[in-house]
Formats: structure tokens, sequence, C-alpha cells
């Protein structure tokens, strides 16, 4: 059976595409896409975001962490909300979907609710997240752990490339450092959180399949690693008196990758620098990162433990120094049964009667506001093999229309929910 295709939808698809591009072309570099926080592009990506939200009928305000929000009252004024929506930063050298597809999504499923005879029991309030990504200050979800209450007074002395600190930024963009409690949402003031998102990955185009229901986000870790040997005269120095750093780094870096694989995990070394750095010199120090993450924490924490253990035998048989510090954690993140069925029913209802069930391997701001309400996310395929963070980053338009139903349907879901159980209201 094809799946059915609303009329409006295509449409609709079509805008949303266009205004992907349009806040594409929102960036801080002329040759590529990277929009950060707390940017002159963030602020014109706000403005564009306020924009087409109001013109979807909802009230517009940025919050005191920097996101763009926009409200559509349910059946009376000051109800709980459910909040949908998805980020509008970006990596660098960046595609023109990743989170900003979800905010556009978001916004016209608010419009075509407003335009409805019928009031939720709920309030719907759509979120531009800021700093999803954490491309400027090295510290992701700095937006969505605001808005759950979770912002660490720390941060404040983070700093970017160009040494400006976080709270010297804030400032600059006319936000007060002080006043940054005040974006936290209070857990009786939320229904839960639905967000739609490029799968960032190829399991859905694999499968042919153009939508899919989160199961759970990864649990992520990440660290700084140091192998430390002694640097010499790359002429001089024989094999058997060497202690180099980067062939000690190198033997770690492929034990890496084997353990995530015996381990089904994701392990990635993504930066590895030598020093001193000479052409002719046996490097004695060598700094790489690792990012790992799984399904499971138990499963991501054993892998850790084995690549740890791997780690100091590679040094010892090299007469190396291993080191590692942790630099980020966030643990994995379930999405509730109830949202989720909400999720399947949207997808059910455009014609795909077993929905395909995947878990998120790429982090996102549910995990953050997981701390304050029940969360669920919608797939999107990605096209070429589902790369992402890549100017290549691709959705066809028909998913992008399939998306706007099945969503719009996923919020109907949780309203008839409600509707049945009242007390869901305020109640995560």
């Amino acid at each position: 059976m094809m799946p059915r295709l609303a009329p409006e939808s295509v449409a609709i698809a079509e805008r949303v595409m266009d205004r992907c591009d349009e806040l594409g072309a929102i960036s801080g570099s002329p040759d590529l896409l990277e929009r950060v926080h707390l940017s002159p592009e963030h602020r014109r990506a706000n403005d564009l975001v306020a924009t087409w939200m109001e013109e979807a009928g909802l009230a517009t305000w940025q919050d005191a962490a920097g996101n763009q929000c926009g409200r559509l009252e349910g059946a009376e004024p000051g109800l709980p909300a459910l909040l949908i929506g998805s980020h509008l930063d970006t990596v660098r050298d960046a595609g023109r979907y990743d989170g900003m597809l979800g905010v556009l999504l978001a916004i016209e499923v608010a419009a075509r609710i407003a335009r409805r005879d019928v009031a939720l029991p709920f309030a719907l309030e759509v979120v531009g997240f800021t700093d999803e990504e954490g491309t400027r200050f090295g510290n992701a979800l700095l937006g969505s752990r605001a808005l759950a209450g979770g912002f660490d007074p720390a941060w404040w002395d983070l700093s970017d490339r160009d040494g400006l600190s976080l709270r010297e930024a804030f400032v600059d963009f006319g936000l007060d450092p002080a006043r940054i409690h005040g974006a936290a949402r209070p857990p009786d003031s939320l229904v839960g959180y639905l967000e739609a998102h490029i799968e960032q990955g190829p399991y859905l185009e694999d499968a042919d399949r153009a939508l899919g229901v989160v199961s759970s986000i990864a649990g992520a870790r990440r660290f700084e690693l140091t192998m430390t040997g002694v640097a010499g005269h790359a002429g001089g120095t024989p094999y058997d008196r060497r202690r180099d750093a980067l062939v000690g780094a190198s033997d770690l870096v492929v034990e890496i990758e084997s353990v995530g694989r015996a381990a089904g995990v994701i392990a990635t070394v993504g930066r590895l620098q030598a020093f001193p750095g000479g052409i002719n010199v046996i490097p004695g120090r060598v700094e790489f990162s690792l990012d790992l993450r799984a399904e499971f924490d138990r499963d991501r924490d054993h892998a850790l433990a084995e690549i740890r253990r791997r780690a100091h035998e590679i040094a010892e048989r090299r007469g190396l120094r291993f080191e590692s510090r942790e630099i980020y954690r966030a643990d994995a993140t379930p999405c509730a049964p109830w949202l989720r069925e909400a999720i399947a029913s949207g997808i059910r209802r455009t014609g795909d009667e077993e929905p395909m069930i995947l878990w998120s391997r790429a982090g996102h701001d549910g995990m953050a506001v997981s701390a304050v309400t029940d969360i669920a996310m919608l797939f999107v395929r990605c096209g070429k093999g589902g790369i992402s963070h890549h100017p290549d980053e691709t959705v066809e338009m028909r998913d992008v229309a399939f998306a706007l139903d099945a969503f719009e349907d996923a919020v109907s879901a949780v309203a008839e929910r409600v509707q049945a159980e009242p007390e869901r209201l305020g109640a995560a």
C-alpha cells in the first residue's frame, strides 16, 4: 500500500525546504555554513524564525538563554505546554537541515493547529534552541539545559577561540547573565517535548522508510587523551631506543576501533595532534580525542574500561605514559513510551503500518529537556547514505511532507491521551 499524503502537505513542504535555504544563507562565513551561539547570525536567525512564528499565529519571545520561542494557547490561557521544535545553531561547514528542519516543521504544525476550530487541551510551544552543537564554547546543549533548569554557573568561564568568555558573549548579545534562570521551565508547566529531526544515519534509507520512531538517544562520553614519550632526532635515534608517542597513539586508535566493533558501540577518534611536530623529530607527545557512545550506558562504559586497559598495555610495552581526561558526559536518554506511541501513531496515519524503531546515535536537545519533562523524537530519512554535518546533507521534499503530516498527527495523539488522562497535564 502506498503511503497517503495530505493534499496541502506538498506545498507546505516546499515552503519548509525554501525556508531551510533561507536559514542556510545566514552564516558567519561567506564560504560555508556556520552559525554559532550568541553571534550576529544567531540574532538574525532568531529574528527570521520569530517572523515565521508570528505568521503562524504564535506569540513570540526570546528567552533568557537566547532560545527563540513561540506559543499557541490551548482551550484556555495558561495551560501547561507541549514543546515542539529543535535547534537553530550549526557545526562548522554544516548542512541545511540538521535542527533547522525540525524547527520549521514545528512552526507549520502549529500553524495548521491554529487554523482548527477545536483547541488543544494544552498550549503548544515551538522552540528554536541555541547551542545544541556546542560549536563556539565546546559544551553542547546550553540552550536546552537552561530551559530544563540545568545551567551550571561554571560555564560562564567557557571561552571561544578568540578568548571571549560565555559571560562576555551573553552581555554583548544583550542578555543578562544574572537572569539566565528565567529560561527554566517548571515541570508542571510542561506536558512533554516532541522533536522532528533528520536521522543523521543510513538506516531509514537502507530500509526504504521515510520516517522512524526513536527509542532512545545515545549516551555519550568524550575524552582528551594524551600519550607521552620522548622526542628525539628521527635520524639519530635507533628503533630500540625510541619512545615514540605517535606510534603508541596510532596503536591505540586501531584498538579503539576494534573495541567499538566488538562491543557494538560507536568509538571515534576525531582529532589527533603530534608534538613538537617537526618532520624530522620523533613525536614526544600526542594529544587526541575519544568520542564514545552507545544505546545503553553499561555497554558504553564497559567499552571504555577495555579501551583504557589496552591503552595502558600499549604504554607499558612502548615505554610511554597514557593519560585521559573526561570533558563531556551525557547518559542515554530513553524516549517516553506514551510519547513514542504518539509518534508511531502519526507515522501509521501516513500509511506506514509498522513504523521502524531505531535509537539515535547522535545527541539531541531532548537529552537535556528530559530532566524536566517526557520526550520523544520523529526521525526523517537522510539521503546520500545518511550523511550529515556536511554540505551534502539532504532530505527529499516528499519525506518532509510525510513528516509534516505525521508530526501533526502525533500532536493530536498526545491531545487525545491528555484528554483521556487529564492528570498528565504538568505531571512529568
